[in-house]
């Protein structure tokens, strides 16, 4: 090859050789591949944030206790002993209507206990008997005056309970918004039945509601028979004292308190047989409450239901106060 020819080809190789390097030089950087997102939990409703309180042991001491009557022995007698006074709103009832030939001790309290602490009021209920599955197959309730003047102002009820965990499933607390509840008179049966619409503002249901923790039930870890609530006190206006009653019931309607302003004492039919006029049951069947217990004062005027009625001095003499339209034993 000749010499010209040589330098020729030198100058084209060198000419390749520096496009090639410029053309490197110019091709652009590859793009880093950016790593995955992060996946972001949604954020926690207030419902889920909001952090609920459940209810732990009763206190160890009660505040006040009760008994009420045992219908239990007799059941074959189709009768009572004592408890039932339609005029007074207590009733003595675990009997079906119109015959009472079956009793039924899941109805039939027997005894209560009232708790409270700083967050909770406690009620206790014991039953006669569970039923012949060991069950507690009813609706049992707490009824609270939290300003003690003999009307209800709540009703928490709980419907079938059946573990020993606090829960609130079948578990509804209502208000009495209106101030009905009680009739003329608390307590007293009136003249006309007229009634009014009872317990008519549902404030829980099966933790919904303003107070989602505001009620629980459980069958009591040690006796198989007897329902234990917790109602938080703020859920019912954080009272320091109140009066708090139990009832049982196959069915118990919050509309129809007191029962006692919303039928005639012949419409109700009665327990006992001394009163042949009134005597069985008949439209109030399968339902027995107790009398209300002082749950964190001591009574010193007249509280109407209240299970214990307090003595008040009169200049050295004894008194025991008379209940409006209620005649006072001797």
């Amino acid at each position: 090859m000749k010499v010209g020819n040589i330098d020729r080809l030198v100058w084209v190789l060198s000419a390749l050789i520096i496009a090639a390097l410029a053309c490197q030089g110019t091709k652009s950087a590859p793009t880093p591949t950016s790593p995955p997102p992060t996946s972001v939990p949604p954020q926690a409703t207030s419902a889920q944030a909001q952090k609920s309180d459940v209810p732990a042991v009763l206190p160890l001491k009660a505040l006040d206790t009760e008994g009420d009557v045992d219908s239990s022995s007799m059941a074959t007698a189709k009768g009572v002993s004592g408890g039932d006074t339609f005029a007074q709103g207590l009733f003595e009832r675990p009997f079906n209507a119109n015959t009472m030939d079956k009793y039924f001790p899941y109805l039939d309290i027997v005894g209560i206990k009232g708790y409270k602490d700083d967050t909770w009021a406690y009620l206790e209920i014991t039953l006669a008997a569970n039923d012949k599955d060991g069950k507690l197959p009813a609706q049992y309730a707490a009824e609270l005056d939290t300003n003690k003047d003999g009307r209800g102002d709540f009703l928490i009820r709980a419907s079938n309970p059946s573990t020993t965990s606090w829960s609130t499933q079948n578990v509804q607390a209502w208000k009495d918004t209106d101030g009905d509840v009680g009739g003329i008179i608390p307590m007293v049966a009136d003249a006309k039945p007229d009634g009014g619409d009872g317990y008519e503002t549902l404030i829980f249901d099966q933790g919904k509601g303003d107070t989602p923790d505001g009620a629980w039930v459980r069958v009591s870890p040690n006796d198989p028979k007897t329902v234990q609530f917790a109602i938080k006190l703020s859920m019912v206006g954080s009272p320091s004292s109140f009066a708090m009653g139990a009832w049982a019931a196959d069915k118990l309607d919050p509309s129809q308190f007191d029962y006692n302003d919303h039928m005639t004492h012949a419409q109700a039919g009665d327990p006992n047989q001394g009163y042949p006029q009134v005597y069985p049951i008949k439209e109030l069947a399968e339902i027995d409450n107790s009398c209300r217990l002082a749950v964190g004062f001591v009574p010193t005027s007249t509280v109407p239901g209240l299970c214990e009625i307090p003595q008040i001095q009169h200049s050295g003499i004894v008194v025991q106060p008379q209940l409006p339209g209620i005649p006072v034993p001797p």
